[in-house]
């Protein structure tokens, strides 16, 4: 019988291999799993850095693009002050230049008085006397004086205003410059991407650069440039009405005083005369109001239509906006917006309908006062005209002195040796 050969060595039980084999599938199962759990997380990983980094991008340029739109909100402001400042600048010049002939123009009739003055010093005798005519004569020179003062000092004024003027005009010109370069910064950022051939590592970009300031800040000083150019446009504008109220009052003063030393007929005549004028003046003035007040209520009116009608709109969107579903139905931003544009556009309402109210009132008022000017008109007018028949066989054409600037000035050559002579003799008179 032949023997069996057997392989040397060690001998495993069936329950050995079968264990052996059992481990070897458990922890091929586990690892398969760990890769599996740690590939998903993975992924999840970079799906939430993708989405993550392409948000924070996404953020960054619709900041981007608020800051540039905030921005070019204040540059296009800057625009307008630096429009209205020029503007109000050539207004003021001007004005300041028509003071300035107005000044000019107060000689001529200043040599004209002392002329007048100088030649009634000719009288002999009795008719050497303090008349009246002398007294309006002595009273015309102080007058001339007085507003020869009054407009240098506007003149001065002026100067004065225009420099200010032209120091805010330089701050909101300086801001304008700057707000142009940070403009262009900004959108050059914009339009930078991942695909640009200019975008590389940089040295601690996360610094806060020396000088800088919060958006309070920043805004509080483009909001003090605007509101100082505001504030020295309506003191200008209130100097120009001052100067033109100067030029107007003085050369009425004077004209009152011409009219005065004349007769006192034509005096009272000149009196009448200006009545007219004033209430022509205040008639055309309230002819004027009350076409604007009727096209300021007809604005009123369809403004009130339009905030109706977005008041409508709004409350559809907020009722539209209940319908949304289980968890879309969430108080969000644009739910809080529209509830307070809602209130908003009810207090505008009634705002509008109160001024509405307010203005049909003052358009009866209006109409009210233009039926009085307009009777009062009528009387002064009658009166003039038969002051006018009583004297029109007496009366003779009054030719005011033409305005212009003299090549010499007689007032600095004349005035001072001439007033001291005349106040001599009225005190050898007195």
């Amino acid at each position: 019988m032949a023997s069996l050969s057997v392989k040397p060595g060690q001998r495993y039980t069936l329950r050995d291999w079968n264990t052996s084999r059992e481990l070897l599938v458990t922890n091929a199962e586990r690892q398969r799993f760990a890769s599996h759990q740690i590939r998903q997380e993975g992924r999840a990983l970079r799906n939430e850095t993708n989405n993550q980094t392409k948000w924070d991008e996404h953020d960054n340029r619709t900041r981007l693009n608020e800051r540039i739109e905030c921005v070019g909100q204040w540059k296009e402001t800057l625009d307008k002050y630096l429009t209205d400042v020029d503007m109000e600048i050539n207004a003021l010049t001007q004005m300041k230049e028509q003071a300035e002939r107005a000044l000019q123009a107060k000689n001529l009739p200043l040599d004209v008085a002392i002329e007048n003055l100088t030649l009634r010093e000719s009288r002999r005798d009795i008719d050497v006397v303090k008349d009246p005519a002398e007294d309006e004569l002595y009273k015309e020179v102080e007058v001339i004086d007085a507003t020869k003062k009054a407009l240098q000092q506007k003149v001065s004024e002026a100067f004065e205003q225009l420099c200010l003027l032209e120091e805010a005009r330089q701050q909101l010109n300086f801001d304008h410059r700057a707000k142009m370069e940070a403009l262009e910064i900004d959108r050059t950022c914009v339009s930078l991407n991942i695909n640009s051939p200019n975008i590389s590592y940089k040295v601690n970009p996360t610094r806060v650069p020396i000088g800088s300031l919060s958006p309070e800040q920043w805004d509080q000083c483009s909001q003090y440039n605007r509101d100082r150019a505001e504030a020295e446009m309506k003191a200008s504008s209130e100097l120009r009405e001052a100067v033109a109220l100067t030029i107007s009052q003085t050369d009425n003063e004077l004209e009152a005083q011409r009219v005065a030393t004349e007769f006192a007929f034509r005096k009272h005549i000149h009196q009448l005369e200006k009545a007219l004028d004033e209430l022509r003046w205040q008639q055309k003035n309230t002819l004027e109001e009350i076409a604007e007040m009727k096209d300021d209520i007809r604005r009123l009116e369809e403004d009130l239509r339009n905030k109706v009608s977005n008041l409508k709109l709004a409350h559809t969107r907020l009722e539209t906006r209940t319908y949304r579903p289980n968890m879309e139905l969430c108080r969000d931003q644009a739910q809080q917006g529209l509830t307070d544009e809602v209130h908003q556009l009810e207090g505008t309402i009634a705002a509008l309908k109160q001024k509405l109210a307010q203005s049909q009132d003052a358009l009866d008022a209006l109409y009210k006062d233009l039926y009085r000017i307009q009777e009062d008109i009528k009387i002064k007018s009658n009166s003039l005209s038969l002051d006018n028949k009583c004297i029109d066989g007496r009366r003779k054409l009054t030719v005011p002195a033409e305005k212009f600037v003299p090549e010499v000035d007689t007032f600095n050559r004349t005035t001072n040796r001439t007033l001291s002579a005349l106040k001599s003799r009225q005190l050898e008179l007195a």
